[in-house]
């Protein structure tokens, strides 16, 4: 029955460790989606964080309480006799060795949890630094779009500035027959 007890405790933490993955992942893939919808999925996201963590408590609470019991009866099962034979300063350095393990355990438990949390930081900033780099990359193609359209704009402005100048030779050149056209046909009208 014990060992049953301990499978089935097993199994939870499994599934308990799988949830905490498959909630990772989707924190993960909910982040490099649109924020419209990034922001749904994420507030979603939390409440099963939440829930995981009270699942979590729950499933440590009974784990140490099955534990105590299990401990208990394998110490009433070796008889009574070496109960009554342990001195009381065994028991004070398995108490305190206990303690630490439970305060190691805790600290562990800690350092998980702030190290799942700078993970999560980390790819914040670094989708953070993606979209910078998008609108670095648009400004960089909108900066090419505009030095394109005003080579285009030099290139017409020269164009007109030369056929601007070539109308003025034009018309100067028109205006200079017609003065040495009107000056003969005086010449001559003013001979006869």
């Amino acid at each position: 029955m014990r060992k049953q007890k301990r499978q089935k405790f097993s199994e939870i933490k499994a599934g308990l460790d799988d949830a905490e993955s498959l909630i990772r992942k989707m924190d993960l893939e909910a982040r490099s989606l649109q924020p419209n919808v990034k922001a749904v999925l994420l507030s979603k996201l939390r409440e099963y964080k939440y829930d995981l963590n009270n699942l979590k408590s729950e499933h440590k609470r009974l784990a140490s309480a099955n534990s105590n019991q299990a401990a208990r009866d394998d110490l009433l099962e070796s008889g009574m006799a070496d109960a009554m034979s342990v001195s009381a300063n065994q028991r004070g350095r398995l108490m305190m060795s206990t303690e630490r393990l439970n305060e190691s355990s805790d600290r562990i438990k800690e350092s998980r949890r702030t190290m799942l949390e700078t993970e999560e930081l980390g790819v914040s900033i670094l989708q953070d630094l993606h979209q910078q780099r998008q609108s670095l990359l648009h400004a960089n193609d909108t900066l090419h779009g505009v030095d394109d359209n005003i080579s285009k704009s030099k290139k017409i402005l020269t164009n007109m500035s030369r056929r601007m100048s070539r109308n003025k030779w034009i018309i100067s050149s028109i205006i200079v027959v017609l003065v040495v056209a009107i000056a003969l046909i005086l010449y001559f009208k003013l001979s006869k």
